[in-house]
């Protein structure tokens, strides 16, 4: 798996939206100088999270944007999804749409079983945990391994 900037971009302006609570508006030129975002680039990210229905905003001198719905209820998996479409491709295919033949013929379950660990992973952690420092413990426990920390 492979995050994008704009997947990542999008994750850490949702999470400057979710830090500053439900009823704070921020402008995108706040979010994108607080974490060192491209400005022209932020404005698509944050328009696809309208469209997405992740966030709202709002025209005027207090306008801005905010999250849609209590941060809690907004996994990290819906962000990526809206800013980049599916978590796991294979060649840009979805894995059930893939087959394979001979020896790669287990290869399938193989990447539905990846598509599965990443989904369940990012569909549990919400904007509210990773805002408040405060990822679910089996998560916390897969970082734990130091072996996670290094690239064979």
């Amino acid at each position: 798996m492979r995050i994008s900037a704009r997947a990542d971009y999008a994750v850490r302006a949702a999470l400057e939206l979710a830090a500053a609570g439900e009823d704070t508006s921020l402008k995108a030129e706040a979010i994108a100088e607080a974490q060192g975002i491209p400005h022209k680039f932020l404005e698509g990210i944050l328009g696809d999270l309208r469209r997405g229905g992740l966030v709202v905003s709002q025209r005027g001198g207090k306008g801005g944007y905010r999250l849609a719905r209590p941060a809690d209820s907004i996994p990290i998996a819906d962000v990526i999804r809206v800013a980049d479409g599916p978590l796991v491709s294979v060649r840009g295919v979805r894995p059930p749409d893939l087959s394979y033949i001979g020896p790669a013929e287990s290869l399938l379950p193989l990447w539905i079983a990846v598509r599965a660990n990443v989904r369940k992973i990012l569909g549990e952690v919400t904007l509210a945990h990773v805002a408040a420092a405060k990822l679910p413990d089996d998560v916390l426990s897969l970082a734990d391994d130091p072996d996670a920390w290094t690239n064979p």
